[in-house]
């Protein structure tokens, strides 16, 4: 059932159409509290004359007691700022008032998914297990931290229970981005070796306003040294049991941290853009994963700044590295913008070119796997990689 919130007494018979025949109206926010109290409702949409800020504040509320229960925002004007202050606190979509088709359908896909995450509360659906995605460069520079951040507040927003973890150990910068002051960080785990446990885990991690997670790199570069690779594929098997999503971001380098990320991947995003160091470098990746047995079809390549005028093509890319692309993301000074207001641009701007191509990727090929996967039942912890010449070994073909 549907509840519609609004003080206007006609606002019944104008959304009828859009919301179906279940529904419900209450003109205040007590009203609407004892209207969710009293039945399991799946949907409140809040009318034009409802204040933004109190279905802002009705929507954060219920992420956090009802993350099954979808907030859709109906407003006479739509603009940047109404989108970042929904968005972050947690509300669905945000349409405009007079169309109904969008109405409609912004109804629809917050029922999908609260259908999904129902599932999930009963541990039925789809993610009774969590799924690991290693954000990866061979180079520098190339958008990984931004990408990460991205994907996870976008996941977040979607009422996913998602942490991001930074393997950047000595220069991690997911923090920074997010505006976050972590306590606590990986460095903080390794006394917990051996003993982590979920309740451990809560302790360690920073929340963003959005719900997102986040397990910060060391405050210092020399921290990286004092965490042992073991101790992330430790933190990895625990979060599994916590989150739908783990979205961890790297340096660019197969570090010992880096190889344990991607032997408890389920998939990878690989990063490049258009200059011949970063195909060189994300060509070796390549070569490396297949060494490292990683199905090709668990890896999805991103071209970042695809529409750079540098005299090199996507097609030129692709042919190089004999692997379609899958997401080209256009280049935008709003990007570096954005990471310096510690905002993320699908945040800040969803409407964006480059927030669109970040939602088609996280969407398409990072949530999309995971609806699909009927495997039931959380996974089952895997037993230490085997060595072999100096090279990690990854089962990957136990994942499958």
């Amino acid at each position: 059932m549907t509840v519609l919130w609004d003080t206007d007494p006609e606002a019944a018979d104008r959304y009828a159409v859009a919301l179906g025949e279940h529904l419900v109206v209450a003109e205040s926010a007590s009203a609407v509290q004892r209207l969710l109290d009293a039945e399991p409702h799946l949907l409140v949409v809040a009318g034009p004359h409802v204040p933004l800020d109190a279905a802002c504040q009705l929507a954060s509320a219920l992420r956090l007691t009802r993350p099954a229960l979808g907030v859709v925002l109906t407003r006479t004007r739509v603009d940047v700022a109404v989108l970042q202050q929904a968005v972050t606190a947690g509300v669905r979509a945000v349409v405009a008032a007079d169309d109904l088709p969008s109405v409609a359908d912004a109804c629809r896909k917050s029922r999908e998914l609260s259908d999904q995450l129902a599932g999930i509360a009963s541990g039925t659906g789809p993610a009774a297990m969590g799924r690991v995605v290693t954000v990866f460069s061979a180079k520098g520079g190339v958008g990984k931290t931004t990408f990460s951040t991205n994907i996870g507040v976008h996941l977040a927003t979607m009422g996913y229970r998602t942490l991001v973890l930074d393997l950047d150990l000595g220069f991690g910068d997911v923090a920074i981005s997010l505006q976050l002051v972590p306590r606590q960080t990986l460095e903080d785990v390794v006394g917990m070796a051996g003993s982590l446990d979920e309740p451990a885990l809560a302790q360690v991690v920073t929340t963003h306003p959005t719900g997102l997670d986040v397990l910060c790199a060391p405050l210092t570069p020399g921290g990286a040294d004092r965490v042992p690779g073991e101790v992330v594929s430790e933190v990895l098997r625990v979060a599994r049991r916590s989150y739908d999503f783990v979205i961890v971001d790297t340096p660019p380098a197969f570090t010992d941290h880096v190889l344990a990320s991607f032997d408890s991947s389920d998939a990878a995003v690989l990063i490049a853009t258009l200059d011949i160091p970063a195909i060189k470098n994300l060509r070796l990746t390549l070569d490396t994963l297949d060494l490292l047995g990683m199905p090709r079809e668990r890896r999805t390549v991103v071209l970042n700044r695809s529409d750079s005028k540098v005299g090199l093509r996507t097609s030129d890319v692709a042919a190089t590295i004999k692997q379609d692309i899958a997401v080209m993301v256009p280049g935008s000074v709003d990007v570096p913008a954005s990471v310096n207001k510690g905002v993320p641009i699908l945040l800040e701007d969803p409407r964006h070119p480059v927030s669109v191509a970040l939602r088609t990727l996280t969407e398409r090929y990072v949530l999309a796997p995971f609806r699909t996967d009927a495997r039931p039942g959380p996974r089952q912890a895997e037993p230490a990689p085997e060595r072999s010449h100096g090279r990690r070994l990854l089962s990957w073909g136990s994942r499958g």
